[in-house]
């Protein structure tokens, strides 16, 4: 019998592993925001644009800039989608972490974007409840949610009708 690893796949450090699909990716998103990059894509511009007179501004002279940026957009539109998803995953991950490791938090949120819209409307609420109740608190930081406000604030009309009650 083998004992089995506690530790997820992902704490066993980085993937040593990956496609050559997502490596190319990966490096064309570097590329392309480069300073190289632009400063290339700056002089093919100018480059067509001297060449304008030469080929009398001619119906195949535009449509060469007009494909190649065409295709040029279309592409990089995936890479941008990749590298925005790749960025907020990461930062959601880490949002989590904080989450998880912050006392006090409220686990609801761990995953959050995960939930269904009527779920998050649910949790929008909830924490709207929470602002409402933290306005009624002389300390802003000191209720964390919104049963431990509710609780407070039940103490305090509870003291308030004891101190009331005996004057």
């Amino acid at each position: 019998m083998t004992k089995k690893d506690p530790l997820p796949e992902c704490d066993k450090g980085p993937a040593k592993e990956e496609s050559v699909f997502a490596r190319v990716a990966e490096k064309a998103v570097e590329w392309t925001g480069s300073t190289l990059a632009f400063t290339l894509a700056v002089a093919t511009i100018v480059v067509w644009a001297v060449t304008g007179p030469v080929f009398h501004y001619s119906d195949t002279w535009q449509l060469v800039i007009n494909t190649g940026t065409t295709i040029v957009t279309f592409l990089m539109v995936f890479l941008l989608q990749r590298a925005q998803n790749k960025d907020s995953q990461a930062i959601h991950l880490k949002l989590d972490e904080l989450v998880a490791a912050t006392a006090g938090a409220s686990n609801r949120l761990i995953a959050a974007e995960t939930l269904t819209e009527k779920d998050m409307q649910i949790l929008t609420r909830h924490y709207q409840r929470l602002v409402e109740l933290s306005q009624k608190e002389e300390d802003l930081t000191k209720s964390h949610s919104v049963e431990e406000a509710a609780d407070r604030q039940a103490q305090k009309r509870k003291s308030n009708a004891t101190k009331n009650g005996r004057k």
